[in-house]
């Protein structure tokens, strides 16, 4: 039996001034202080894929044009919405302020795992992303709504933060669609 690749055009993937003006998933991505551009430009492809809402990046987190962010994104950075918030932990107060509920994604002693993870299809959601090295503050996770791990069961003690979002991202996108959300 074969079965043949798609063909690009055959995808039918929105233009960058249709995805522009496109609904999206209320979800919004914090990623604080994470320093590879290769990894927040990964993020930036699978936000575009999932059409959500909007990226904060925060701290030192590089910000486009950068190099790195450019090579991984492959234009994503032109089509996803962000923005730059110099302190994580104030960006959160005012997310929540705007009834935005806010979800680390960190391994934590009442960590939700992803698999029992729910939310409202009409609620907006954003997850904070952490440093490749020491994950998400605990200041900032003190004040989330809770945290969100990925149940692993290998020898290594995290993912990549670049595949962590991914994999989060397609999960919430998921819940949403199958509550009746339209994207």
């Amino acid at each position: 039996m074969s079965n043949p690749k798609q063909s690009l055009q055959s995808l039918n993937r929105l233009s960058k001034t249709d995805f522009h003006q496109a609904e999206k998933n209320k979800i919004f991505i914090i990623i604080d202080q994470v320093r590879s551009g290769l990894n927040i430009g990964s993020i930036f492809r699978s936000a575009d894929a999932f059409r959500i809402e909007k990226i904060y990046l925060t701290g030192f987190s590089p910000l486009p044009p950068n190099k790195e962010i450019l090579k991984t994104a492959l234009g994503a950075t032109d089509t996803v919405a962000w923005e730059h918030h110099p302190d994580a932990l104030n960006l959160v107060q005012t997310l929540k302020s705007e009834n935005i509920k806010v979800f680390a994604v960190e391994q934590t002693a009442h960590g939700i795992p992803l698999n029992n993870f729910n939310i409202d299809s009409n609620a907006s959601i954003a997850i904070i992303l952490g440093n490749e090295v020491d994950g998400v503050q605990q200041s900032i996770i003190d004040i989330c709504d809770g945290t969100i791990e990925i149940p692993q069961f290998g020898t290594k003690h995290s993912l990549n933060v670049a595949v962590c979002g991914g994999i989060v991202l397609w999960h919430l996108t998921y819940l949403k669609l199958n509550a009746g959300a339209q994207l």
